[in-house]
């Protein structure tokens, strides 16, 4: 026996209304993609400083990670604090003990600290492999005259096979 008219469309109404929901993948994918770059951005630990190719630094099997914190960069004849020249070599006397630019951009920068710490400010040195010891103990002596007395020289991590 057919069924009736009203019979079908329930029927048809019954399959359509309890039939399992499909999956759509195009979005499941979207989603993950998004995870998958969010994971990898949030999940580096690596500290990156500003480097130029200028500054060839030493090597070294230092284990400490790297502190963002002031940079006091030697790149050929200019001295650099946060990538603003302070002053020249040619400028610096070989009696000079400290650098009068390098001294009043800290004295300028360390105005703005609230306190100094107790230990001092830290500071960060890069300088090249080849600067001359006597210009960066130069620099490091006006660094602590500045109350910028956790001095820290900028190296590679030598690598290591093993």
């Amino acid at each position: 026996m057919k069924a009736s008219r009203r019979a079908r469309m329930r029927k048809r109404h019954y399959r359509r209304m309890h039939k399992a929901g499909g999956l759509n993948l195009v979005s499941l994918m979207d989603i993950f993609t998004i995870l998958v770059f969010f994971l990898m951005v949030n999940s580096s630990d690596v500290k990156v400083m500003q480097n130029n190719a200028d500054v060839p630094l030493p090597t070294s099997t230092a284990e400490q990670e790297a502190v963002e914190n002031l940079t006091v960069q030697v790149v050929g004849q200019s001295i650099l604090v946060q990538g603003r020249e302070v002053a020249t070599l040619d400028g610096i006397e070989a009696t000079d003990t400290r650098i009068d630019g390098l001294s009043d951009e800290l004295a300028y920068r360390r105005s703005r600290w609230d306190a100094v710490p107790e230990q001092g400010l830290e500071i960060t040195i890069m300088a090249a492999r080849d600067t001359d010891y006597r210009l960066l103990r130069r620099i490091m002596q006006t660094c602590v005259d500045e109350q910028f007395r956790q001095v820290r020289l900028a190296v590679e991590a030598e690598v290591s096979n093993g």
